[in-house]
């Protein structure tokens, strides 16, 4: 008994010593690679959910100081190809342009990397148009903005109701107006299910989707409708636009359909003194949807009241109607912020559609501040307000010197 307790005593004994032996430079460095991992592996889970990653790169060289040692910085790496900010006005032609509606839109964008597009919705005129190539080529995916054509397919289609309740958790159900002000994906992804492809891709390509929205545009490019459903599945097309490939002008078509009760205009850009005499709209077809929008608009001011849009919200006396998207376009790729919307105040009503491209920190709820900001500067300058005489017009056409 007393050999065992020897032995025991003399094992904790070299044990202790072993511990109290300065370890090797190969160890110390093993140990610290190990203690660091945990840290850095959490670092990296934050860096992946912002939607970014970086590496941690030294600033010094051999021989350095023990304190210099210590001074790093991260160089992060951007999945993203475009700009957040970028003179968007560059390559513009003006003319044509209404003059005034152009200085707002230049104003109200700013130093985004972006385009806004403004329709007449009562007869299909382009009154100006921000970064024109932007807003005329290739397509982007219209995420949370296409969530209005899965809205106008469900109610015509009968498989929901404006009172249609949707249970999202075990005490949160939302309806239709709380989902499009929400921008609710779970709701609509539901309707898609319920829906099927065909259905869904029979409204969206009754609404404009996939042909082109204007009559005779220079450069501009369709967009694209699927022919088969995404990979993604019904839900992720009815909720964020998969497989669907959106302009901003088909945009401001789109949503001129909700301003106007349902008369889908080719869009005219008329560009000399010549066409804007000539002018004349041009109906591409009559949607039967009128007797769905008193269901649909209220969602959609929600929005704008307390919702998604709300950075559009310049005056409850002046409601604005309107519809944020925000996502990641893989084909770019670029992180998007959508904003179709409308008004209802005085004489003239005004589609204003926002794109915002470029890095994480663009989204819906910023397009929608653009646009807000759109309708503020105009409103500033009356431009709601009665109708002008000929005689005291603000000149239609202007020079490449003008609103860049």
């Amino acid at each position: 008994m007393r050999l065992v307790s020897f032995k025991l005593l003399l094992t904790l004994v070299i044990a202790s010593f072993l511990v109290c032996l300065p370890a090797s430079a190969a160890t110390r460095k093993r140990r610290a690679k190990s203690s660091a991992r945990p840290h850095q592996q959490l670092l990296a889970h934050r860096s992946v959910r912002r939607g970014r990653r970086y590496r941690t790169v030294s600033n010094t060289a051999p021989g350095h100081t023990a304190s210099r040692l210590h001074a790093r910085h991260r160089v992060y790496s951007n999945p993203y190809t475009s700009p957040t900010f970028a003179d968007s006005t560059i390559g513009d032609s003006v003319d044509g342009e209404d003059l005034v509606v152009r200085r707002a839109a230049v104003q109200a964008l700013g130093p985004y990397n972006g385009t806004v597009v403004v329709v007449d919705p009562s007869n299909g005129r382009v009154l100006t148009m921000v970064n024109q190539k932007l807003a005329l080529s290739g397509g982007f995916q219209p995420c949370s903005t296409i969530k209005l054509v899965t809205a106008v397919a469900g109610l015509s289609e009968g498989v929901i109701t404006p009172e249609t309740s949707i249970r999202l958790s075990r005490r949160k159900s939302f309806d239709l107006t709380d989902a499009l002000a929400h921008s609710n994906n779970y709701y609509f992804a539901t309707i898609g299910d319920r829906l099927g492809f065909e259905k869904i891709q029979h409204y969206a390509s009754l609404m404009g989707l996939g042909e082109k929205a204007g009559w005779n545009i220079p450069g501009e490019e369709a967009g694209t409708l699927p022919t088969e459903e995404p990979k993604e599945g019904m839900g992720m097309m009815t909720s964020f636009g998969s497989g669907i490939y959106l302009t901003p002008l088909q945009l401001a078509s789109l949503v001129s359909v909700f301003a106007n009760g349902g008369t889908l205009y080719y869009l005219q850009y008329p560009k000399s003194d010549q066409e804007l005499a000539s002018f004349q709209p041009k109906i591409k077809r009559q949607l039967e949807i009128a007797k769905y929008l008193p269901q649909i608009k209220p969602g959609m001011n929600d929005a704008v009241e307390f919702g998604t849009a709300r950075r559009a919200n310049y005056d409850p006396s002046a409601p604005i109607y309107g519809k944020t998207g925000t996502c990641s376009d893989t084909r770019s790729p670029t992180h998007l912020g959508w904003f179709g919307s409308f008004n209802e105040i005085g004489d003239r009503k005004l589609v204003v559609a926002v794109l915002l491209t470029g890095g994480g920190a663009v989204n819906g709820p910023k397009a929608s501040g653009v646009a807000g900001q759109v309708y503020k500067i105009l409103a500033e300058q009356n431009y709601f307000g009665p109708m002008q005489t000929a005689s005291d017009k603000v000149p239609l056409v202007a020079t490449m010197s003008c609103c860049q």
